[in-house]
């Protein structure tokens, strides 16, 4: 209808023209003229829009082109194979097959920035964790927003991402749990060494003072390193401070023992002798290895060596007295002057230390103990013999008293006496050539003569065994008068 009354318009308009011309005047050759100008203006204008129809036509194209390209290519970048990459088969114009695309188009869209955004927080991440472990980050610093290739957004490499990240999550958690082990281990060593660690650990990095929470200590490569290094440098100050300490310990025993200080005044230093064995693992409390306890240990050690010279003279010669008695009791003789003055002179001299001194006169100890102990059995029979001897000698002035039988006061209990008196005289020759071999036996393993209060206890046996016999002849001598006087009777 439209184009017909557009027939009709330009019908009247010309019939108006054919008017105009025949009131004009106007000669055929003119309007022939004009009619052919009115049918190349026409046909200019159908022209002009044919070429529009066909530009807006090609744009369409294009933009068809355009949207299935964008289409595969989405689709290619998120991985997703469901979707159809043609619906637009389905409709007959042009516009019709852009309408069918436009809705996939915006959901892959939608669908493209939402998995921007994720790969974006992903990536983010990783990089402020490697950054983190890298050190190249501040504390509460941001990364930059990474460069994403928006071409390969699949399921496949969000889920690579994803791993990368929980990989790098689980290395920073490890780093985490070291970091808070290694600060752990310098405050431990610290209240070993009595040392303010709150400026050693800062000195690391600060943020690994106690404020600051966990999510922002740092865990970065120079910060484990540092604290390798400062952990190192912990132990080895605990270990030279161990090893000076138990080398005071050792001394402080040693005087203690020199001069036999008692148990009380031991007890005031338990704190520094407590670790005179233990390795450095062993030593874990607090202020053990403090700086004023070495110090303290060390002016002990420094008064104790001093007072160790004046009481030096009292130590040997107690230790001499006790070395005096063992001889004594074992009936050796020795030069007691020569040995008091040999001490006096090596205490005042001083060529010999206080401890190698007294070493010495234990080792003379324990010698003359073991001396002692190797004449026991010879002594303890010798004992016997001259109580036998003694016994023997009473005999022979019970036997001379013409009185011995009157029944005077305690004549009985000298009668018991002198009967268990002849039992043992009657046991000294057996007794005197066991004493003989054995002694023999002792000379013989010793190299050297054994002695009795100064004397050789074999020339003592040799001497009475002689006497005996004298005394033996003279009672045999003596009973013969009274046998021949018998025999003229």
């Amino acid at each position: 209808m439209d184009a017909l009354h557009g027939q009709t318009s330009c019908g009247s308009l010309l019939q108006k023209l054919q008017l105009v011309w025949d009131e004009v005047g106007e000669s055929d050759e003119d309007r022939d003229k004009v009619l052919f100008q009115l049918d190349q203006e026409c046909l200019d204008v159908y022209k002009r829009k044919v070429d529009q129809a066909l530009k807006s036509r090609d744009l369409l194209l294009q933009a068809l082109d355009y949207s299935k390209m964008e289409l595969a290519r989405l689709a290619s970048a998120l991985g997703e194979k469901s979707i159809a990459t043609s619906p637009e088969k389905t409709a007959r114009t042009i516009k019709q097959q852009l309408a069918a695309l436009a809705p996939t188009l915006e959901q892959l869209g939608k669908q493209k920035k939402e998995r921007i955004n994720k790969f974006a927080d992903i990536m983010s991440r990783i990089e402020q964790i490697r950054g983190e472990i890298a050190g190249n980050l501040e504390i509460g610093q941001q990364v930059a927003i990474p460069q994403i290739n928006e071409d390969d957004l699949t399921d496949e490499k969000l889920r690579d991402f994803q791993s990368q990240l929980q990989e790098l999550e689980k290395k920073k958690r490890e780093r985490l749990k070291k970091v808070l082990e290694h600060v752990s281990t310098v405050q431990d060593l610290c209240s070993v060494l009595k040392m303010e660690h709150f400026s050693i650990i800062t000195e690391v990095h600060e943020s690994l003072d106690d404020s600051v929470g966990k999510d922002h200590k740092s865990i970065s490569n120079d910060t484990l390193s540092k604290l390798d290094r400062t952990i190192a440098t912990l132990n080895e100050d605990k270990t030279l401070r161990l090893k000076k300490l138990q080398e005071l310990a050792t001394q402080l025993n040693d005087l203690w023992d020199l001069m036999d200080t008692p148990t009380e005044e031991r007890s005031l230093f338990d704190h520094v002798t407590c670790n005179r064995t233990a390795s450095a693992e062993e030593v874990t409390a607090p202020g053990a290895l403090a700086l004023d306890i070495i110090n303290q240990a060390e002016v002990e050690v420094q008064r104790l060596d001093e007072l160790k010279y004046s009481k030096m003279k009292e130590i040997a010669f107690k230790k001499q007295t006790t070395l005096e008695d063992i001889y004594a009791s074992a009936h050796i003789v020795i030069d007691t002057a020569a040995a008091h003055d040999k001490i006096f002179a090596l205490i005042e001299s001083g060529s010999m230390e206080p401890t190698e001194l007294i070493a010495d006169m234990d080792s003379q100890i324990l010698k003359a103990k073991e001396e002692a102990l190797s004449r026991k059995e010879i002594l303890d029979k010798v004992e016997r013999w001259i109580s036998a001897c003694e016994e023997e000698s009473w005999l022979e002035d019970y036997n001379r008293d013409d009185n011995r039988y009157n029944s005077g006061r305690g004549a009985h209990l000298n009668l018991k006496r002198a009967e268990k008196a002849r039992i043992q005289v009657n046991k000294i020759p057996g007794l005197v050539e066991t004493l003989v071999a054995k002694t023999t036996a002792w000379e013989e393993n010793h190299g050297l003569s054994f002695t009795y209060d100064g004397v050789p206890l074999l020339a003592m046996l040799d001497e009475y065994v002689m006497l005996r016999q004298e005394k033996e002849e003279e009672k045999r001598k003596m009973r013969l008068p009274v046998c021949h006087s018998s025999e003229l009777l």
